[in-house]
């Protein structure tokens, strides 16, 4: 046996089995729930004092379980072994268990956060006395884990998600909480389906920390530079042969001119990938000013390289403006612009945030004109080199037909205080549609934010 004294007592590790083929390595947390609170001053943050002393610390696999983890097992965390290398970088056959683990949302949000990450999940309710049925279940999971893993990612699943489940933390939550989370699932949770409540709940809920742990996680995301998102050139399809000008250059002369049309004197284009359509803005001196940003670091770099920007003029430098930003957080620099430009954009926005990128374009930056693509799904049958019933880019969260873009696009419209109108982008197959489509919103004359912000009627 191995002990060690760590922040919140000791953590001890024994092996009640060692063999060739199976080997179980325990690690047992001694919490001292006295020397916690011992000389603190000032309100115990738990409602009652009483709570520092008596609670579930040392018997629940909480957030104090993944600071002993970080501490007794730091080398496996990271990946590395003196001896064994080969084994540290190879996914091994594993089983994890947590007996008494805290989880609020029950055995169903548990499988939602370890089954996406490879692991097969049992969950069972531990009852709050098994002597006394009646009591029912408490909120604590039996919860035992099995795959085929590398025990570094194991441990960091482990490491982000304990605290999540229980959504609380025994200590507090400052920014370089931002960093430990980027550090330990920036492999992995990028592309997690339930990564704003993981990072929400690693984050305490605070809303700027998670604000900035997303945009992070779109720079150590590790998709190579073209797969960051499908408005830069690459694609998984091949354009049809029969196209006068590739789609992508299509897409951009009409975006280029629906803005022109609007009168617009400054535009933003919100989500610009690699700037090319930041680079034709800036060509036509007619737009007096450009707004260029992306959630992505990676993104804006690749755009700053290819727009020049270390070498740009000055009178160019002075009229474009480029940050990093996410569409699905409000942000007070999107506000005053003449015409926003969403440019294949939506698709890549989980469903349930599309009603937060819509408060967050539509009513809070409010731009006279909003000029929205996305790619119609029906006309992916024309696409030879596309399997059947997959999307056109990787990272497309949906593909919508012709109809269900206008009834996103509708209601939006109303419910902002605009008009909309759909073009065609590209050939317009009579069949299937084009294979881009397109929504412009016009505010409509006397509208503004507060009207929608209050609620009042708005009528064309």
């Amino acid at each position: 046996m191995q002990s060690f004294d760590v922040s919140v007592g000791a953590a001890h590790v024994f092996y009640p089995e060692v063999g060739e083929r199976r080997t179980t390595a325990a690690l047992l947390l001694e919490v001292d729930p006295v020397g916690l609170v011992r000389g603190r001053h000032g309100p115990s943050g738990e409602g009652f004092a009483l709570g520092q002393y008596v609670n579930d610390r040392p018997y629940a696999a909480s957030s104090m379980l993944a600071v002993a983890i970080k501490d007794v097992f730091r080398t496996a965390l990271t990946g590395r072994c003196a001896s064994h290398q080969e084994l540290a970088d190879s996914a091994l056959p594993l089983e994890l268990h947590v007996p008494a683990l805290p989880c609020r949302g029950g055995a169903d949000l548990a499988r939602r956060v370890f089954e996406p990450l490879g692991w097969r999940v049992t969950a069972a309710a531990v009852p709050l006395d098994p002597a006394v049925p009646g009591w029912g279940d408490s909120r604590y999971l039996d919860v035992r884990l099995a795959g085929t893993v590398r025990l570094a990612d194991a441990l960091n699943h482990l490491y982000v998600l304990l605290p999540v489940l229980d959504d609380a933390k025994h200590y507090w939550v400052s920014t370089d909480e931002v960093d430990k989370l980027v550090r330990a699932g920036g492999e992995w949770l990028a592309r997690h389906p339930e990564k704003e409540l993981i990072i929400g709940r690693y984050l305490a809920h605070k809303r700027e920390l998670t604000r900035d742990a997303l945009a992070r996680l779109a720079e150590v995301d590790d998709l190579e530079p073209e797969d960051l998102d499908n408005a830069l050139d690459g694609h998984r399809i091949v354009e049809a042969a029969d196209q006068p000008a590739p789609l992508s250059e299509q897409r951009r002369g009409a975006v280029l001119a629906a803005v022109r049309a609007a009168g617009a004197r400054t535009v933003g284009d919100l989500g610009c990938g690699e700037g090319a359509l930041v680079r034709d803005l800036l060509a036509d001196h007619a737009f007096e000013r450009v707004v260029a940003t992306d959630v992505s670091a990676r993104a804006l770099q690749i755009a700053a390289r290819r727009l020049r920007l270390d070498s740009m003029s000055d009178p160019a430098r002075e009229r474009l403006r480029i940050f990093q930003s996410s569409l699905t957080y409000r942000d007070d620099r999107l506000a005053g612009l003449d015409a926003a430009v969403l440019m294949e954009v939506i698709e890549h926005v989980d469903p349930s945030r599309l009603a937060a990128l819509e408060r967050v374009v539509f009513a809070h930056a409010a731009p006279s004109t909003v000029v929205v693509t996305t790619p119609n799904v029906e006309h992916n049958v024309r696409y030879e080199t596309l399997p059947a019933g997959m999307p056109r880019h990787r990272d497309h969260r949906f593909e919508w037909t012709r109809r269900q873009f206008r009834e996103w696009a509708g209601p939006v419209a109303e419910r902002n205080g605009y008009r909309v109108r759909f073009l065609p982008v590209g050939g317009d197959d009579p069949e299937v549609g084009p294979p881009t489509q397109m929504a412009v919103f016009d505010r409509l004359a006397g509208v503004t934010a507060d009207d929608i912000a209050a609620g009042r009627e708005v009528t064309a």
